[in-house]
């Protein structure tokens, strides 16, 4: 097979990409990113040189490179992560999130489609796999759990531009047929995740002596998945999840930001040396995010019977694996935090 993974310099895109270089020698994974802040290459250089895998820069926006593409390599999958992400941004600069997340997916199916139906392939050995996101099921109270049935509610423009483009690609498949499937992910976290996130931030910010800045009262509630049993999910469901259906992928690990925050404190005190409650001390309320949600929390139980993905890790677990990471990655934070970055997040976090 022959799969495009969109955004593949990217967090989550990184370790999808590594899995899938590493598990199948037969594929050819070609990774195409538009390396923005948040894509950085060092994060995948590991399997740079893997005959199997190829990188190809380019923007998911521009319609006719990526038309050619597809008529040139003539892809198997596509497996499309390529998204702005970070909610903050997009309360600043919508535009960009409707460009990137919306337009960039209508040119991949379009694609997509022009290569699988016009041409008159065997759409059943085709898959275009859209990952999104359970902020486009909106808010919870302290009970319940999103579905794959739950109606949609977004209440930010990432989430919203995320809520149309999930629309856009069943629409596809109900009106040309094409073979989709859609996952809808809790919040991911581990190593290679950019510094504008909540825990690498907290960690960061720790590192440094910074203040932790905590949006309202820290009580908002978050489902954290494992980054890489993530991946682990998205190479399950594209082998073998159902065509036209949509898989939620949960950590079962909630958590409120509060908590959260004060266990990477009292974690990093004990990695760093740091007297007891040091690092609780940097915590500072600010004011809290415009439509911030409350709670995120997904039903995973789909995935899990149909086809016998669960999580690997406790958050307990995968927090201390990560705040090892950051700590023995510091010339990867370094490079990361540079250039168009740093002046953002300085401007943001630091000066708080």
């Amino acid at each position: 097979m022959k799969i495009l993974v969109t955004g593949g310099a990217g967090f989550i895109g990184s370790h999808v990409v590594r899995r899938l270089v590493n598990q199948y020698d037969s594929y050819e994974i070609h990774n195409l990113d538009a390396l923005t802040y948040a894509g950085n290459l060092e994060s995948i250089s590991d399997i740079e040189s893997a005959p199997n895998y190829k990188f190809i820069k380019g923007d998911i926006t521009d319609a006719s490179f990526i038309n050619d593409l597809f008529e040139t390599n003539k892809y198997d999958g596509v497996i499309h992560l390529a998204a702005e992400s970070h909610v903050d941004r997009s309360i600043s600069d919508p535009l960009l999130f409707v460009k990137t997340n919306i337009l960039g997916t209508v040119n991949l199916l379009n694609a997509a489609r022009m290569l699988w139906l016009n041409e008159g392939a065997d759409v059943t050995k085709k898959r275009f796999y859209h990952i999104s996101t359970d902020e486009v099921y909106g808010s919870l109270g302290a009970e319940g759990y999103f579905t794959e049935s739950t109606s949609y509610d977004p209440r930010s423009p990432y989430s919203a531009s995320k809520a149309s483009s999930d629309h856009i690609v069943r629409a596809y498949h109900h009106t040309y047929h094409l073979p989709v499937v859609i996952s809808n992910c809790s919040n991911n976290y581990g190593p290679y995740q950019f510094p504008e996130k909540l825990i690498p931030l907290m960690i960061m910010n720790i590192m440094n002596g910074k203040q932790l800045p905590v949006y309202g009262k820290g009580l908002n509630v978050r489902d954290w998945l494992w980054v890489e049993d993530h991946a682990r999910a998205i190479d399950v469901i594209f082998h073998k999840g159902d065509l036209g259906e949509t898989y939620n992928i949960g950590g079962n690990n909630e958590w409120r930001n509060i908590d959260l925050v004060e266990l990477i404190c009292d974690i990093m005190d004990q990695r760093t040396g740091n007297p007891s409650g040091a690092s609780r001390k940097l915590i500072t309320f600010v004011k809290d995010r415009a439509g911030h949600d409350l709670r995120y929390a997904i039903d995973s139980s789909k995935i899990k019977n149909e086809l016998g993905w669960t999580p690997s890790l406790t958050f307990e677990e995968g927090i201390a694996k990560t705040i090892d990471w950051y700590l023995s990655h510091k010339e990867w934070i370094k490079h990361v935090t540079t250039g168009e970055y740093q002046n953002y997040y300085e401007q943001q976090y630091m000066n708080r």
